[in-house]
């Protein structure tokens, strides 16, 4: 007899919160490239172009790291 409480993974949030992460991946690789090059440059003017981008990226990394496992754990555990 099956339990009729059993609840479902919401596949909407979990293919939402795969594609946040899909993003994630290749901008923390982009990030790691983008704090490399302006600590390379130290002495020129790229430094101070590159060196901001690269801390927003890593940012935008971080948030859609933490926001994509957040809907995916909703989507199994069925939070909202």
């Amino acid at each position: 007899m099956k339990d009729t409480n059993q609840k479902h993974t919401n596949k909407q949030f979990l293919i939402k919160g795969l594609k946040r992460l899909a993003v994630a991946l290749p901008l923390l690789v982009l990030t790691t490239y983008l704090f490399t090059f302006a600590f390379l440059n130290k002495e020129t003017i790229p430094l101070y172009i590159v060196l901001p981008l690269a801390i927003l990226a890593m940012a935008a990394t971080i948030y859609l790291l933490f926001n994509g496992i957040k809907w995916i754990l909703s989507a199994l555990f069925g939070k909202k």
